[in-house]
């Protein structure tokens, strides 16, 4: 009980409450007061709640408070007796009935925040059933069913977008660049319409050029719909030629092996799907959650600095240190048993070593299978796409091969007729040929014989009269079908007339009474109508109400949950800088040497006197440096005349050395002449 007081103290006293209590103070606190404290965490909560419970009666206050912990879903201790003492102790402000409460309510504020936010919108409520049975209210109790499914959905995406990861100043920029694209373009718009207005026939043109957008919108819904039933139907012939395989390499094991052999094969298969189930499987997952586990707690500690990877480095060395120091003790000891067991244990880790080894090999191998039969269906597929026909196998090509050469023997046949016939076409064609000739030398010899009596002419004129009386005998021929046959066609006619006539009036009666019951259809229909639009003027105009106080309570809800998130970020960071003040108070007051070292107080001091004692080092450097500066210009400047003077003496000897000098110089007494 007093950690639990102790934890509603501590909650009052931060944000949002700061009451300032502590122990002593909340104990002495009245049921009034309580009651007040307990008001003022559920209007924190709900913000509905925020009255003074001196202006309110006992009842009111207490049923405003059972409602409200009813939707926040808290269950009191105790059975259904201890219910009555609960709302007695309610009423009260009975410190063993409140306690409890405040400790659950500032434990989840958070949960219960969000809680109470939804259970304005999604509390249904009751309609009775007589007042349902009007059709405006059942009308409007349906569109208010459908705004809460609306708003759960909306709700479910908003939270969605809130752990997505998106920020709001994204969007923001997102919509701003949006509106001003919209603006450019509205301009753009107002331009062509301007500059369209001057075109003849503008109306008929931007109708015309409407229904060329909507076809071209229709042509890439089609095709693009007729993309999706070709990748449909090229994966039900991939998923159907995998099958086929699967049922023709089946059927093909199944007649070559025996039962046995099957036997054995898939008992080799049960080992190794078990194998890797018991046993590869479950390490792996192993090793990957242990690796999951790692990285979540790697996450979720705070950012290190380099003190911090530095007493890392030193932790993992003592380690390391310690594990060598007990393997090297563990040698030390050499027991023949152990040695004996860490053989067999080196033998059972190299087999497993093995083991999984193959284990992965076989693994590789069946994926190489499954990738080699994927290239393999689609290289079929390539081939029928180019020729229309499939690669066949085993026996279908052994019978392929035999009907190959069936056929060969029956176009070798048929190749020898062939020959022979085009033999008989030769001879024939040959014939043909001296029979026209022979036909020309005849009509050669009758035309002159007929030039020679005085008839030219009379074998030509003959053909062409019975040419002729030919034709005319085929024309009548033709005339006097033609005239039976359109007699004939008269006939069935007015036959079929007279039929059709006679079957369609019945039908005609019949149509008479329908057209007169579309008339009063039509009419009744107008009636509805009219009644229809009315009924949806109205509906509509409540719609749009809805649509309005809808709309002014997002906005609402926008505004409370951006100021809800802008306190939660501030109150994150008073904390990080809390944390980091008491951090440092911490270390500062600390009697270990290597805790205050870590204090940034101290590293700053420390700092400080570093540079002080720097700055009085460089200053009696610059007195030292004044001070010394006029004597040691002098005797820079001593010793550069005295280097000019060494250079001339140089110069001298050199000129008295070389074999072409002009004068000679004589050394007297300590002194030079030159004497020319």
């Amino acid at each position: 009980m007093s950690d639990q007081i102790k934890f509603i103290v501590d909650s009052l006293n931060k944000e949002p409450f700061k009451k300032n209590y502590n122990l002593i103070t909340f104990d002495s606190l009245g049921p009034m007061q309580l009651l007040q404290v307990l008001n003022d965490v559920l209007a924190e909560i709900d913000p509905k709640q925020d009255v003074d419970i001196r202006e309110e009666m006992p009842e009111q206050t207490a049923k405003r408070m059972l409602n409200l912990l009813g939707i926040l879903k808290y269950k009191p201790p105790g059975n259904a007796t201890d219910m009555s003492t609960f709302r007695q102790g309610l009423v009260i402000g009975s410190k063993p009935v409140i306690y409890p409460v405040l400790h659950w309510l500032l434990q989840r504020s958070n949960e219960l925040k969000k809680r109470a936010y939804l259970a304005r919108f999604l509390i249904k409520l009751e309609v009775p059933s007589e007042f349902l049975q009007d059709e405006t209210v059942a009308d409007t109790n349906k569109q208010y069913e459908e705004l809460m499914e609306a708003f759960k959905t909306l709700h479910k995406e908003c939270e969605q977008l809130k752990t997505s990861g998106f920020s709001t100043a994204e969007i923001r920029r997102d919509i701003s660049a949006m509106e001003e694209e919209k603006d450019q373009l509205m301009k753009r718009v107002e331009r062509l319409k301007k500059r369209v207005e001057t075109v003849q026939n503008h109306q008929r043109m931007l109708k015309i050029a409407r229904q060329l957008r909507v076809e071209k919108e229709r042509e890439e819904f089609l095709a693009q719909q007729k993309q999706e039933q070709k990748n449909q139907l090229f994966h039900a012939v991939q998923r159907l030629q995998r099958v086929q395989n699967q049922l023709k390499s089946m059927r093909h094991a199944a007649a070559d092996a025996k039962p046995e052999s099957l036997m054995k094969r898939l008992e080799e298969e049960i080992k190794f799907n078990s194998y890797m189930v018991t046993e590869k499987f479950p390490k792996e997952l192993e090793s990957k959650k242990k690796e999951l586990h790692f990285l979540q707690k790697v996450v979720s500690e705070p950012a290190m600095g380099h003190s911090d990877l530095l007493e890392l480095e030193t932790k993992v060395n003592e380690v390391n240190t310690e594990i060598n120091q007990l393997i090297e003790k563990k040698m030390m000891r050499n027991e023949p048993i152990e040695g004996k067991l860490s053989l067999y244990r080196q033998q059972a880790s190299i087999i497993s070593r093995k083991k999984e080894a193959k284990a992965e090999e076989l693994q590789e191998t069946k994926e190489k299978l499954a990738s080699l039969e994927r290239e393999v269906l689609v290289k079929t597929n390539q081939t029928r796409e180019f020729d229309g026909t499939e690669v066949l196998k085993g026996d279908e090509f052994k019978r392929y091969v035999s009907k190959l050469r069936s056929k060969s023997t029956v176009f070798k046949k048929k190749h020898q007729i062939i020959a022979e016939f085009k033999a008989e076409f030769g001879l024939l064609q040959r014939t043909e040929e001296l029979l026209k000739q022979r036909q020309e030398t005849i009509q050669h010899q009758l035309r002159t014989i007929e030039e020679k009596k005085g008839i030219s002419g009379y074998s030509y004129t003959q053909e062409e009269l019975e040419r002729v009386s030919a034709l005319k005998s085929e024309v009548d021929e033709m005339k006097g079908r033609t005239l039976d046959d359109m007699s004939e066609m008269v006939k069935k006619l007015n036959s079929l007339v007279s039929e059709k006539k006679s079957a369609l009036a019945p039908v005609i009666k019949e149509l008479r009474q329908l057209r007169q019951k579309c008339q009063e259809l039509t009419q009744e229909c107008d009636e509805k109508k009219a009644q229809y639009d009315s009924c949806a003027a109205g509906l509509e105009s409540n719609r749009s109400k809805l649509e309005q106080e809808v709309r002014g309570l997002r906005e609402e809800c926008l505004q409370e949950e951006s100021k809800y998130h802008y306190t939660n970020c501030m109150i994150k960071n008073l904390e990080v800088e809390l944390r980091r003040a008491t951090d440092e108070m911490k270390a500062y007051v600390s009697s270990d040497q290597q805790e205050k070292r870590k204090a940034i107080r101290e590293q700053y001091t420390k700092n400080i006197t570093e540079q002080e004692n720097l700055g009085k080092k460089l200053r009696e450097k610059q007195k030292a440096v004044r001070e010394s500066h006029g004597p040691n210009m002098k005797q820079a400047k001593m010793w550069r005349d005295l280097e000019q003077l060494m250079e001339c003496k140089k110069q001298c000897f050199l000129k008295q050395q070389s074999p072409a000098s002009i004068g000679q110089v004589i050394q007297e007494g300590g002194e030079d002449r030159l004497v020319l």
